[in-house]
């Protein structure tokens, strides 16, 4: 018997999904599938799911280009809800941001952006972020931007930068001092040479998941 049979939907023929990155982790967004979508998921191993405000089936990045490839699909206790554990092709949010949870609810206030001195922002959220960042300015290549500048010298030059800013992370360590503001440095120019390169930072997330697993 097929797996969709097991599945529990509700009075208007669909279950709630929940996207997550199949390596980081991160939760990308919440979406509804009925019985048609559920089984096309399963033999194509592509993601879809039903739009309940325009009532009909649609396949995650048919127009956007932001495909994701279904790793793993998964059922709750109460079979009225799926997992799909996803390789996502760029953003999942259609505002493009990588995840549709981006709106950080924090003492009653509801911000996009982590608030300053907020402990709670992950170093993972905002490597993420920071990599976001850097391909906005490589796709406009702002004048005044530094990192557009950067990215224009090549990568012989961003290359030699991240070996300047690995040296300077050493320097730290040994006289400690600014080994935090030395590291964020040199972070961000490896995210520069990755973006120059063409590596995405989930390619180098799954060598470590693949490596620590």
């Amino acid at each position: 018997m097929s797996a969709v049979w097991n599945i529990r939907f509700d009075e208007n023929g669909l279950v709630p999904v929940v996207a997550q990155d199949a390596v980081t982790g991160d939760v990308l967004t919440l979406a509804y599938a009925n019985r048609e979508a559920v089984e096309k998921t399963l033999d194509s191993g592509e993601a879809y799911y039903y739009s309940r405000s325009r009532d009909k089936l649609w396949r995650k990045g048919e127009t956007s280009g932001n495909t994701q490839r279904v790793v793993e699909v998964r059922l709750d206790c109460d079979g009225d809800a799926l997992l799909y554990r996803v390789d996502p092709a760029g953003p999942a949010c259609h505002t493009g941001e990588r995840t549709c949870f981006f709106t950080m609810l924090s003492g009653g206030a509801i911000s996009g952006e982590a608030t300053e001195g907020n402990a709670e922002v992950g170093f993972g959220e905002m490597v993420e972020h920071l990599a976001d960042t850097i391909g906005e300015r490589h796709r406009e290549m702002p004048e005044d931007s530094y990192t557009a500048g950067l990215l224009g010298r090549g990568t012989e030059r961003v290359a030699q930068k991240v070996g300047e800013e690995a040296v300077e992370v050493v320097i730290s360590a040994l006289r400690d001092d600014r080994l935090a503001e030395e590291t964020a440095d040199l972070i961000y120019h490896l995210l520069v040479l990755l973006e120059e390169r063409g590596v995405g930072i989930s390619e180098v997330a799954k060598v470590l998941h693949d490596r620590h697993r």
